[in-house]
């Protein structure tokens, strides 16, 4: 029998609240990946740190970043027109789709989409 680790895609919300030490509990074990779309917003904010950009940056190197591809492009301009999704949350929603990855998520908006399983997290 072979036992596989669940795939989870992590909002940027979620990424924030690891790196902040703001998880009630840990994240469970699994293969983990990020949107491009998360790597792009958290190395974004204008009032970024030293620190915190070598923070993101270690953790970005351990973590697998999707790009988009046709097949997320698609799903994107579904999802954007479908639920009227902001641009980036509607690819970050169409990577879990197009992977089947649980979306780690504390976005009202994304927690009720249908076509993707999510899951919240408690934070402090």
């Amino acid at each position: 029998m072979v036992l596989t680790q669940p795939l989870v895609l992590l909002d940027t919300n979620i990424v924030l609240y690891f790196l902040g030490g703001r998880l009630v509990n840990p994240l469970p074990s699994g293969q983990y990946f990020i949107s491009v779309i998360t790597e792009i917003e958290l190395l974004s904010y204008p009032s970024l740190g030293l620190e915190e950009e070598t923070q993101i940056i270690n953790f970005l190197n351990k973590i697998t970043i999707i790009g988009i591809d046709s097949n997320i492009k698609n799903l994107t301009i579904a999802f954007r027109k479908q639920y009227k999704l902001r641009l980036p949350d509607a690819i970050i929603a169409a990577t879990a789709k197009s992977l089947n990855t649980t979306l780690f998520t504390n976005d009202v908006r994304l927690v009720n989409l249908t076509e993707i399983n999510t899951q919240s997290v408690q934070v402090l």
